[in-house]
């Protein structure tokens, strides 16, 4: 869809999402990488019964396997509160394909991964976890096939019902001297999808060799032989519901011993494995065990980067910390060399005081006092006059309660004390205007 459309459309899907830009952003990005992805609101049941409308991713993603490209069906729902907590993911296989249940996929579908397990909502985000999908599912495909019946090409004759006790071999044509089997393009449609891993040994795997491959496995000498109708140029087959212990179907010898012919000229018929089919088999293993081992050191090398990326934050965090304290000790440092400094200066001027004060024989207190200004010294004296004021008329007081003074004399002076002491306040009040002092 357009990309103007797109925005409004994933504007409107997204509106009960709590983070609903970096949502859009995400969602935006994947489907730009991944184009057969298309974003959908859709009901989400959860285990406990509950049901919630969901964005969800739902197509297919590309998958590379053993030299092919397969389009593997996926869905990928949003929580709400994306892209804090992670996606779910599953794998949603088509009517002609089945679940291959593995460790990262359950059978129904659910898909689990360790990038799922460690989601960081800064570093993860849906490109990362389909890329990882697509390295997983390229190494263990979640879906396989189911088995088709090969249609009856025209030339030949139907096969016969399961009741008339044998079933021809597809591709072989009325004829006992059996001509080559059809090639792989005319065998009928080929699987869209991987079949899933197994444990097989590879020499029992299909073999590119032009033919329909069957199982080397059980030997051809322990096939059971049957006798084929005359009515009928067609091998027979055993009959119905009877098979190998591999689950394979068994064929006659004649049929394995042409297939052995071919493929291997020179060899015995004796169906036994060959030193090939050892040497791809235990290059299979030892391919399946270095793989494994490879996405546990990988897996184990993840976890530990994340480790280390968070020790590595913290330690930066704990580094600019001490920056700063280091920086606030510095300027307290300076301040208080600062301070020294003057306090030693100080020091000295107070010794020279002193040893001046120690050389002399008397102080005059008049002369120990010195103002740095005459509006100074004369706001000094009136204030040490208005005090000797004070105090007169204190003693005044008390010798008028000791009877020393009559009343009259007492009021004569404390008048005449009084008008004085107004004089100096009054005095000392405009000295202090004048020279900006408070009052």
């Amino acid at each position: 869809m357009p990309q103007q459309v797109n925005d409004s459309y994933l504007s409107q899907l997204l509106k009960k999402y709590h983070h609903q830009d970096s949502t859009k952003r995400d969602i935006q990005n994947a489907i730009h990488h991944y184009k057969n992805l298309i974003p959908k609101l859709d009901r989400f049941v959860f285990n406990d019964g509950t049901a919630k409308d969901l964005m969800c991713l739902a197509g297919t993603i590309p998958v590379p396997f053993k030299g092919n490209t397969y389009n593997i069906p996926i869905k990928i729902w949003l929580l709400d509160t994306h892209p804090v907590n992670s996606p779910m993911c599953y794998v949603t296989p088509t009517s002609d394909m089945k679940i291959k249940v593995s460790r990262n996929v359950d059978q129904n579908g659910r898909v689990y991964l360790p990038y799922l397990h460690e989601w960081n909502p800064n570093s993860s985000d849906l490109i990362g976890l389909i890329q990882v999908m697509i390295i997983v599912f390229g190494e263990t495909p979640p879906v396989y096939s189911k088995p088709k019946v090969p249609e009856t090409s025209t030339g030949y004759p139907p096969y016969p019902l399961a009741s008339s006790g044998y079933m021809p071999m597809p591709g072989v044509v009325s004829n006992p001297s059996y001509p080559p089997y059809p090639t792989a393009a005319n065998a009928g449609p080929q699987p869209s999808f991987p079949m899933p891993l197994t444990s097989e040994p590879s020499q029992y795997r299909p073999q590119a060799t032009g033919y329909p491959s069957y199982p080397a496995y059980p030997p051809a000498s322990n096939y059971p032989v049957y006798s084929t109708p005359s009515t009928v140029g067609y091998s027979s087959y055993p009959p119905v519901g009877s098979q190998s212990s591999m689950g394979y179907p068994s064929y006659p010898p004649s049929t394995v011993s042409a297939v052995t012919q071919q493929n291997a000229p020179g060899q015995a018929n004796t169906g036994t494995i060959s030193e090939e089919h050892i040497r791809a088999s235990l290059l299979s293993a030892v391919e399946d065990k270095l793989k494994k081992r490879l996405r546990e050191v990988i897996a184990q090398m993840q976890a530990e980067i994340q480790v280390l990326k968070k020790t590595q934050d913290d330690l930066n965090i704990g580094k600019s910390k001490l920056d700063d304290i280091i920086s606030k000790l510095e300027q307290e440092k300076a301040e208080l060399e600062s301070n020294v400094c003057t306090l030693r200066e100080k020091n000295n001027e107070m010794k020279e005081i002193i040893s001046k004060m120690e050389d002399q024989d008397g102080v005059d207190i008049d002369d120990a006092v010195v103002t740095t200004a005459p509006l100074y010294k004369q706001l000094l004296n009136a204030f040490a006059e208005e005090n000797a004021t004070e105090d007169a008329i204190y003693f005044l007081g008390e010798a008028l309660r000791k009877n020393v003074i009559v009343l009259d004399v007492f009021l004569k002076h404390v008048r005449e004390l009084s008008r004085k002491q107004f004089m100096l306040r009054a005095l000392m009040q405009k000295c202090r205007q004048k020279a900006g002092l408070p009052f």
